[in-house]
């Protein structure tokens, strides 16, 4: 068997390893066993490589390529050791740049090797010859677009600029008219291939991909992460047409579409479309007026709420990324542990959107060791609130924002959300009377059977723990105080 046909091999072999990590991810039992079948996949992709480039290059370039491995694993090991689950969003984001800067580089290598030389006719052929100056354009376009869009996204993540969306005047405009000129110069290029055409296109594009995130509010930021996940899969499927690499394109491709269809499953949750969660607009502070909205809302202390949870029949609690900033997931799970063996039924609500990255919930109570049967996603568990004794929003808010479905001029307007005003009774875990990540007001805050436990989260959870311990104890009634948002 040659090298070449062990590669092709290889190469089937990695993909099917990829599609099989896929279906793993798809489940929580399977999930560990998809992450095996990735890296298993990914080490072979990289061996056949390297065994392939060994047969054409020198020596000397082989060692810069087993060094350059060498000290990408060594940086990837160090970050994920060193990573905070709250800090996932932005590490995707800054991964998701990476890929778009190789498939720009790439695009600049292969303008540079052949047609800047003039050998495109004789090593592609006369046929092909339009196709792969058309290959090169959208592969330098996707890659600058996802390189900058993912810069923004890791900005806004991680706090280091403002969550609220950029309003230029006639936003959409410039973007269509991006789009046009990305068109217009496509077909320049194609015909008569030059530099400045080049240098153009990866101005517009980099222009481009900062100018689509910075329009994005931060209540989509979620689906921005799983957006820019589908532009680093088309990218990299975009570098495999140009480096004759058919593991590359089929990898490109699957993370390309199973990240649109992503995309497009959170969007219906939040009752929007792609189209418009690329014009940006939600995430925008409320209109003066209706953000600061006054009311009454009821203090609880955890020695109250132990005594609530002790009585209860039913309790489902509904986490959000304050949980995470909290890591209050392993209390949380001690605390369901210490309530089931009581004889409550606890169940835990879900949704779509919860935290910042698709799937983050999920993780810190998988990795909590919460039973998966008991972690409900929102449809599955929307209609039981009418009859549950409490429910607990930890680190919540516009998930379980009422205003979405009461308030037809509220900027969430329309979006499914956890329907926890329903239940007999709710407590709100929060650091304050702060307004979500969306910037919108939370009329839960103030319902009549609304209670708010003030604090860190793991604190407050481990707090009501004590006081189950100790049967609780038998404080007052909530106090009810006037809540001042302005001085939130």
């Amino acid at each position: 068997m040659t090298s070449l046909t062990a590669s092709h091999a290889a190469d089937l072999v990695a993909a099917l390893l990829f599609i099989l990590s896929l279906a793993g991810l798809s489940q929580h039992r399977t999930s560990r066993a998809g992450i095996v079948y990735g890296i298993a996949g990914m080490v072979l992709a990289l061996v056949a490589t390297v065994v392939v480039a060994a047969q054409s290059i020198t020596a000397g370039a082989v060692a810069l390529i087993v060094l350059a491995m060498a000290l990408g694993a060594a940086i990837g090991l160090w970050r994920a050791r060193r990573v905070e689950m709250t800090q996932m969003p932005e590490l995707i984001a800054v991964l998701h740049s990476f890929v778009g800067l190789a498939a720009v580089l790439v695009g600049w290598n292969s303008y540079l090797e052949v047609e800047a030389h003039g050998t495109a006719q004789t090593r592609i052929g006369a046929d092909l010859l339009g196709i792969h100056h058309a290959e090169v354009f959208v592969g330098i376009f996707i890659g600058a677009v996802t390189f900058t869009g993912s810069i923004v996204a890791f900005l806004k993540l991680s706090a280091r600029i403002k969550s609220r969306p950029l309003m230029l005047p006639g936003k959409n405009a410039l973007n269509l008219g991006a789009l046009g000129a990305f068109v217009a110069l496509t077909v320049w290029f194609t015909i008569s291939p030059n530099l400045p055409l080049m240098i153009a296109v990866t101005a517009l594009a980099l222009a481009l991909g900062w100018h689509l995130v910075a329009s994005i509010g931060g209540g989509d930021m979620p689906v921005v992460v799983s957006m820019l996940n589908s532009y680093s899969g088309w990218a990299a499927a975009a570098a495999g047409f140009l480096l004759d690499n058919n593991l590359l394109i089929v990898t490109g491709a699957l993370v390309g579409s199973s990240g649109a269809y992503l995309s497009y499953i959170m969007c219906k949750a939040m009752n929007r479309s792609f189209i418009s969660v690329i014009a940006g607009g939600f995430g925008i502070e409320a209109p003066t007026g209706r953000g600061e909205e006054q009311g009454e809302h009821r203090e609880v202390r955890a020695a109250e709420a132990a005594e609530a949870l002790a009585q209860a029949r039913s309790v489902i609690i509904t986490p959000g990324y304050g949980m995470a900033v909290a890591q209050a997931q392993h209390p949380v799970a001690e605390l369901t542990r210490q309530l089931r063996e009581r004889g409550v039924e606890v169940r835990f609500g879900v949704h779509p959107v919860a935290g910042r990255l698709p799937g983050h919930m999920n993780v810190l109570l998988a990795e909590a060791k919460v039973p998966y049967d008991i972690v409900l996603e929102m449809d599955e568990i929307n209609d039981d609130f009418a009859d549950t004794s409490i429910v607990l929003v930890i680190g919540a808010n516009d998930t379980v924002n009422p205003a979405a479905t009461e308030d037809p001029a509220s900027p969430i307007a329309g979006m499914p959300v956890l329907r926890v005003w329903e239940a007999e009774q709710v407590i709100v875990f929060k650091r304050s009377m702060a307004s979500g990540y969306a910037g919108v007001q939370n009329p839960l805050f103030f319902r009549e059977n609304s209670s708010m436990l003030f604090g860190d989260a793991k604190q407050s959870v481990e707090e009501i723990l004590r006081a189950l311990s100790t049967n609780g104890s038998h404080g007052a009634a909530p106090v009810a105080r006037q809540a001042t948002v302005a001085g939130r």
